[in-house]
């Protein structure tokens, strides 16, 4: 649960082992982690106090060190049992702290990473850190990350458990939406149901919208009723310990339209693609290309998409993504698909001026090949 560490010892200790692993063969004595997704695989630490810099320093050998706001005693002592404590007054910067820590772990002047391209490391920091501290620097951004895309069999629990949160609330979103219902009492039925089901707050969303404003991406409720005739928008998830399983769905309200209720069906084809696709080996572009392979064949030649899905697992506001940036299944990518990564799987068909339709759902590539983990019905959905 939230507020305690959701992991093991033996599996933070794993981890930290494969970490050092990566660093040694890449000839460093030690590293600054910095992105709180990062940070948080590492250590355990659950909690909302990633909004100021967390820097953990590991090395070689001996126990990391992990750097934060002194205020924060309380929540690190409690939960992280495999690094060290060192806080900061608000007097003083986390890179002051860090420059001091590697003196006395007597790091300073030797080859160290870093991670340059996170929300968590701003420049100004990145910049005082090393004017403290000299080192070799060295970028290591995406080596945890990229440790962090195949799921272990905790995690593996912790993302079903997301999805059964996912599906709670998306279960009472749908309920809430008809004809007159306001936009923000089908917003609070969804964030009450996922409350319920032992979800903790997400990172992301919900994103729950009419059709009408299908176009604004990333934005949510307003103040509004919906009202016969539309469809509504949901794209939320779940969240247990930081894991997130997201979904997507289409409500209509009254009826759908008949090509719309066309375009479902290439929709759940072009998912199943995506299914058949999903295989230790192959690569992103593989799974998109199987994608677009239906979409080509139902007509639709002329439309593409960025990517038809994204790695998922740990969020950490604001995003469930994993980071400030997508690994996605896009048509270019050369991602070797893996046993037990995770995905938000998007089968989206919105636009394309023959109907729209778009499903999406968690899927854990697992032993027996692709589970999908999210069971709220794809619809076409009608209220």
């Amino acid at each position: 649960m939230m507020y305690d560490n959701p992991f093991s010892e033996a599996e933070v200790t794993r981890r930290l082992a494969a970490f050092r692993a990566k660093l040694a063969e890449s000839g460093l004595d030690g590293a600054v982690v910095a992105a709180p997704e990062n940070v948080f695989y590492l250590t355990g630490l659950d909690h909302w106090g990633y909004f100021a810099p967390h820097l953990l320093i590991v090395p070689l050998t001996g126990n990391p060190v992990l750097i934060t706001r002194a205020m924060e005693r309380v929540s690190v002592e409690k939960q992280v049992k495999t690094a060290e404590f060192r806080g900061h007054s608000d007097s003083e910067t986390a890179a002051a702290m860090a420059a001091r820590v590697l003196r006395d772990l007597k790091l300073t002047g030797r080859r160290l990473g870093l991670e340059f391209w996170t929300a968590g490391l701003s420049h100004g920091l990145a910049l005082s850190l090393q004017s403290q501290a000299e080192a070799q620097w060295r970028d290591i951004s995406g080596l945890i990350d990229d440790l962090r895309l195949v799921k272990s069999a905790e995690e593996q629990t912790l993302m079903r458990r997301a999805a059964a949160v996912t599906d709670a609330a998306a279960g009472a979103a749908i309920d809430a939406i008809a004809d007159g219902v306001p936009e923000t009492e089908v917003a609070a039925a969804c964030i009450a149901a996922m409350t319920r089901a032992g979800g903790a707050p997400p990172a992301f969303g919900p994103f729950i919208r009419p059709g009408s404003r299908l176009g604004e991406e990333h934005a949510t409720w307003g103040d509004r009723r919906y009202k016969s005739g539309e469809p509504v928008f949901l794209e939320l998830s779940g969240c247990v310990a930081r894991y997130h399983a997201p979904l997507g769905r289409m409500v209509h309200i009254g009826a759908i339209p008949d090509a719309d209720a066309r375009m479902a069906e290439t929709t759940r084809q072009a998912f199943d693609a995506v299914l058949t696709a999903l295989q230790p080996g192959n690569r992103a572009r593989d799974v998109y290309a199987a994608w677009q392979r239906v979409v080509d064949a139902a007509g639709l030649a002329h439309y593409r998409r960025h990517h038809c899905g994204y790695c998922v697992g740990i969020g950490l506001s604001p995003s469930w993504t994993g980071g400030n940036k997508v690994v996605g299944l896009r048509h270019d990518s050369d991602l070797e698909i893996r046993e037990g990564m995770s995905f938000h799987i998007l089968s989206w068909l919105m636009g394309t001026g023959r109907g729209d339709y778009f499903v999406s759902n968690a899927v854990l590539l697992g032993a027996q090949g692709p589970e999908v983990l999210t069971q709220t019905p794809t619809g076409p959905i009608v209220r």
